[in-house]
């Protein structure tokens, strides 16, 4: 695998412990757990990071894999601190982030971009100061057809479960989402997101868009 994109530091959105472990929200962590296990890696607690952290791959195909340990809404202090003390650039990571805008089965790599609404890229936004970094979005589908229900339904969808129907779209998914990693690795942002947000697994529902 050869290094073109630059790509050191890949960091998964989640909350610590095992109450959030299987949720909606740290589908992020699911991916980096994943990733971790298929290359032997494993995870360690690193206080100075306020995270955990896995290495995989040696040389210029080394990645450095962070789960930040802060809570969502505070995940940015951790990220900021890794980026320090690896002495990283904002382009060279990319965050692993769910989206209640795109349903289960469909990725977005995005070089830039706001929170929408996300607690955890916008508090990644106020520590890095800037939004102009790469994000891979990763679809949890949404809790109800119309904006009051999903307003209403929005706490309980993001941080409950995955129905065991869906647990092989979900595992599916993270797959694709590691093939999406080794792209960026093989060719750079541009390149790698023709075939990342070409990924279509979700289900056709009632003529929806996807």
């Amino acid at each position: 695998m050869i290094n073109r994109g630059g790509l050191r530091l890949v960091v998964g959105l989640g909350n610590p412990g095992e109450k959030y472990a299987s949720t909606r929200h740290n589908v992020g962590f699911m991916a980096l757990e994943l990733l971790t296990t298929r290359e032997g890696g494993r995870f360690k607690p690193m206080s100075k990071l306020q995270g955990d952290l896995a290495d995989v791959g040696s040389g210029s195909d080394r990645l450095r894999l962070l789960m930040p340990q802060t809570y969502m809404n505070d995940s940015g202090r951790s990220i900021r601190a890794a980026l320090d003390w690896f002495d990283l650039e904002i382009d060279q990571l990319i965050v692993l982030v769910d989206d209640m805008d795109l349903p289960l089965g469909r990725l977005r790599l995005r070089a830039s971009g706001g929170a929408g609404g996300h607690n955890g890229l916008k508090s990644t936004i106020q520590h890095l100061g800037t939004q102009d970094f790469a994000r891979l979005r990763i679809g949890i589908g949404a809790p109800g057809r119309n904006p009051e229900e999903r307003r209403a339904r929005t706490v309980s969808h993001v941080l409950g479960q995955f129905n065991r129907s869906e647990e092989p779209l979900l595992q599916n998914v993270l797959r694709e989402v590691l093939s999406g990693l080794d792209h960026i690795q093989r060719q750079g942002l541009d390149r790698a997101g023709n075939a990342i947000n070409a990924v279509n697994l979700s289900p056709a529902v009632d003529g929806e868009q996807a």
